[in-house]
């Protein structure tokens, strides 16, 4: 068994702690609030993000991210797309052996327009890093902390390093499939949290199912037409880390993007809603990382620009519904039609 270093003590970094914890690793889980890590170590719980989960004792909580890297080959890397760098600046001065990293964070820089896994590769030294890998799909931390049954994806460019990610995580609880198509799995696993906060803007207005399946079918359209243009397989799309998790972030009580999205249609400005819900909602700032993407590769992505309009320019989300509504009339098949017209046979 290994030992493996989770930076990141909030619901997901610890739920993914206790999946390599079932799996006999030492897991050294690393957060930066000392009075949470005393609270992991000496009562074996983390109430604030999983309330009612006891954590197995072969998870140990560190406030220190050199202490925790010590002697191990593998970093778990849950923190927000926000906080990557820092926490990457912090390991590479730390660090003194080389490791692979398993992102598990879902989000795209904005300005930068920069992935995670490219993130990474900028800021760890080449000598330090084997490999990236993304372990991502439709997984809510609350369901996996109790250990309910749930898939996901291990992609990297690197298959051997997939692998072998795989089989850290794979048990009878949480399954664990490989994709080589990074730029695929990153993209869908980002911008499916945009269609989540309109899902939940959607309902908060109180427009019900007929709405909400609308969204989350031509959410897939807007996620696949950009992820295919910037170089993702569109197969993926249909896969875990596109519809699967589209399908759960956009359906769930769990989903923190579909509630920041439900209380913005039920009236609350954006700043009181970011404060009260205790945790990062990605999807605002993927929401303009999407929007700025879409400027660049002259993408058409009508859900992302109604609802940046609404987070970032103060459009009412009910003035954002109607400007999708009557949009002008579109094949619904418009990607596959265009190329067909311009067939050279």
């Amino acid at each position: 068994m290994e030992k493996i270093a989770v930076l990141g003590a909030g619901s997901w970094g610890t739920a993914l702690a206790i999946v390599l914890a079932d799996n006999g690793h030492q897991v050294r889980l690393w957060g930066h609030r000392p009075e949470q890590i005393t609270e992991i170590n000496h009562s074996h719980t983390n109430e604030k993000y999983l309330p009612g989960i006891e954590l197995p004792t072969n998870i140990i909580g560190y406030s220190s991210i050199e202490e925790s890297l010590e002697g191990t080959n593998t970093i778990v890397l849950a923190v927000p797309t926000k906080a990557i760098r820092e926490v990457l600046n912090q390991v590479s001065a730390k660090l003194k052996h080389s490791i692979t990293i398993v992102h598990v964070s879902k989000g795209i820089e904005p300005d930068s327009l920069l992935r995670i896994s490219e993130i990474i590769e900028l800021e760890m030294p080449g000598h330090m890093l084997e490999a990236v890998v993304v372990l991502s799909g439709p997984s809510h931390a609350e369901e996996v902390s109790r250990r309910h049954i749930t898939t996901v994806t291990a992609s990297s460019l690197n298959m051997e390093k997939a692998e072998y990610i795989q089989d850290l995580f794979i048990n009878q609880h949480f399954r664990v499939y490989t994709n080589p198509d990074v730029i695929g799995v990153e993209i869908g696993g980002a911008l499916k949290n945009i269609i989540a906060l309109a899902a939940g803007i959607s309902d908060g207005l109180g427009y019900g199912d007929n709405a909400k399946a609308a969204l989350i079918t031509r959410g897939l359209a807007e996620i696949a037409r950009l992820g295919s243009k910037i170089g993702g397989n569109p197969l993926t799309f249909s896969g875990l880390t596109g519809i699967g998790d589209l399908i759960v972030t956009c359906t769930s009580i769990h989903s923190r993007n579909w509630r920041a999205g439900n209380l913005l249609g039920k009236g609350h400005k954006l700043e009181e809603v970011l404060e009260n819900m205790g945790m990062v909602v990605e999807g605002v700032r993927t929401t303009k990382a999407a929007q700025q993407l879409s400027e660049k590769y002259g993408v058409k992505m009508p859900i992302t620009e109604a609802l940046y309009q609404v987070l970032f320019n103060g459009q009412s989300p009910k003035d954002a519904v109607d400007s999708l509504m009557t949009r002008g009339k579109t094949h619904e098949m418009e990607d596959l039609v265009n190329i067909m017209d311009n067939r050279s046979f």
